[in-house]
């Protein structure tokens, strides 16, 4: 009975090493999610690392400068596709979260699979709202250098379906969709990060 026991047990922890080692041995994979701000990107890229224990790198990083409050001074452009590639080619299996249509050639060509999020305009802006007030809390109440900058972030944001907008649009999201030299799949309507997940998943384990 206890040699029976002893045999179940090791067959148990095999079982679960190999399993770890399927899921994080799937084929070495560089892979982008873009889409509009709110569209919920950074959600599923973050969770989409930890499940796969993949690294994930948050564009936002690279392109502001770390102050109090955030997003308040950009990193000059050379400066930060150096960085970015720097810790994009010291990992393995990354997953990148943001629009690098304008930063660089290079990014036309880095990856192996896109993945482009989009929403209903309504939903979006109304997550972003929600996003502001809790990021800023009290301070876009009573500082009017945080309202005036929320403002025109907000402003910015709802322009992305606007087809003469020159910023991050759909519009400018669809032509690198067409110079990208992967697989771009396209998650729209407002989909739980669950099922956004497994989708992408799915389509990973094709690569392997």
């Amino acid at each position: 009975m206890e040699k029976d026991s002893l045999l179940i047990n090791k067959m148990c922890i095999l079982n679960a090493v190999w399993h770890l080692i399927k899921k994080t041995n799937l084929k070495k994979m560089k892979i982008i999610i873009f889409g509009a701000s709110g569209a919920g990107t950074t959600t599923l890229g973050k969770s989409m690392a930890k499940k796969l224990n993949w690294t994930f790198l948050d564009a936002d990083d690279y392109y502001w400068e770390k102050t109090n409050p955030p997003f308040q001074k950009k990193i000059e452009l050379e400066h930060r596709n150096r960085m970015l590639k720097k810790d994009f080619a010291a990992n393995k299996n990354v997953i990148i979260n943001g629009s690098l249509y304008t930063w660089s050639e290079f990014w036309n060509t880095a990856f192996d699979l896109g993945v482009f999020l989009s929403i209903p305009k309504e939903i979006r802006m109304k997550r972003l709202l929600y996003r502001e007030i809790e990021r800023y809390g009290e301070q876009l109440k009573t500082s009017k250098k945080i309202q005036e900058k929320s403002k025109v972030f907000l402003e910015w944001a709802a322009k992305y379906d606007d087809n003469n907008f020159e910023g991050r649009s759909m519009k400018q999201h669809q032509n690198w969709i067409k110079i990208m030299n992967c697989e771009v799949i396209a998650l729209n309507g407002d989909l739980t990060n669950k099922e956004r997940q497994r989708v992408v998943i799915k389509k990973i384990k094709t690569y392997v």
